[in-house]
């Protein structure tokens, strides 16, 4: 799709969004650590080998069920570089405030910051703060960088899935989607639910503890499993099957998507993780994730195939075949 505007839909994480970056970035900013197209940047630096990321929140309510915008943004930045097999060690943090926004939610906000930079052992080390008129923006927007460093023989990255390998996915998907739009639209359900936000650093270490046969990491983000499955699936130039019963999905959750028209694997996660990793270590790094707090509910979802190149299916409950195509459109606008 082809327009003269900016919509939605490229901010989707999705089609719109890979098309907004190969056409119009990538060309102008080529070179080959943004070509990777990783959830971070990797740097070689004087022998030391860092990740670097960042990424802006404009999440609407800023507050939910499971956390705010404000330990979102520090466990997201955690978790991009955390994909990259990297230690995250510091944060910096932009704050763009609209004009007569709540001084009491701006303290709730950054208290929240705080405790999730401990929660994951990283330091806030730098920041900005700018103010703008009243409706210039909506309330608050925040920026967070991080950097952190790889260890020696980690090599993660989502071109290196390879046929053999096991798909595994640490918890249930589409919690946090789901509580911000049903927060965002006012609805009440008998089986609250919450977000999911969390940071996975720790989960990442206890899993390269096992085993450094990790080929690709990545936390299905905007777009959810299914359009984080297609990066792989083209990075990596394979093909992935996916097994319909095996993917994690709460009860509440689930019916919440059926009776509002969403797709769980399309919906949005801030606190999971997929791990593509050599089979023969799969057991011992399923094993890993699940010994982690945010990792109870994890399993094995399918494999890395030598068909099928570039596209994921998805097997299903009755026994047929789904092609899981990258998200098209805008599901959920404002969703971290």
């Amino acid at each position: 799709m082809k327009t003269d505007k900016i919509l939605l839909d490229h901010g989707s994480g999705g089609k719109m969004s890979h098309q907004l970056v190969s056409d119009l970035m990538l060309p102008l900013f080529d070179n080959p650590m943004l070509e990777a197209l990783h959830d971070g940047a990797i740097l070689d630096v004087e022998g030391k080998r860092l990740a670097f990321s960042t990424d802006s929140y404009v999440v609407d309510p800023i507050f939910f069920p499971g956390g705010s915008i404000g330990d979102l943004a520090v466990n997201g930045t955690v978790n991009d570089v955390a994909m990259c097999g990297a230690v995250p060690l510091y944060v910096s943090v932009g704050l763009i405030i609209e004009e007569g926004f709540s001084m009491g939610d701006l303290e709730k906000i950054l208290h929240d910051m705080n405790q999730a930079a401990e929660k994951a052992n990283v330091k806030v080390v730098t920041g900005d703060t700018k103010v703008v008129p009243k409706g210039a923006a909506d309330k608050i927007f925040v920026n967070t960088s991080g950097i952190g460093i790889i260890p020696d023989e980690v090599d993660i990255s989502g071109q290196n899935a390879r046929p053999g390998d096991i798909v595994i996915l640490s918890g249930t998907i589409a919690d946090h989607g789901m509580t911000v739009l049903t927060q965002r639209e006012g609805l009440a359900f008998d089986s609250p639910i919450k977000s999911d936000t969390a940071p996975l650093n720790h989960m990442v270490s206890r899993m390269l503890a096992k085993c450094k046969a990790i080929h690709v990491l990545r936390d299905p983000t905007r777009g959810g499993v299914g359009t984080a499955l297609n990066e792989i699936a083209g990075k990596s130039n394979v093909g992935i099957r996916i097994h319909e019963d095996k993917i994690p999905l709460k009860n509440e959750t689930a019916g919440i998507c059926e009776l509002l028209g969403f797709d769980p694997l399309y919906v949005a996660n801030e606190g999971k993780l997929i791990a593509i990793v050599d089979a023969g270590c799969a057991k011992d790094v399923l094993s890993a994730i699940q010994e982690d707090d945010y990792g109870k509910d994890a399993c094995i979802i399918g494999e890395v195939v030598s068909d099928h190149l570039g596209k994921v299916v998805m097997q299903t409950r009755i026994g047929g075949s789904r092609i899981i195509d990258m998200l098209t459109g805008q599901q959920l606008p404002r969703i971290c």
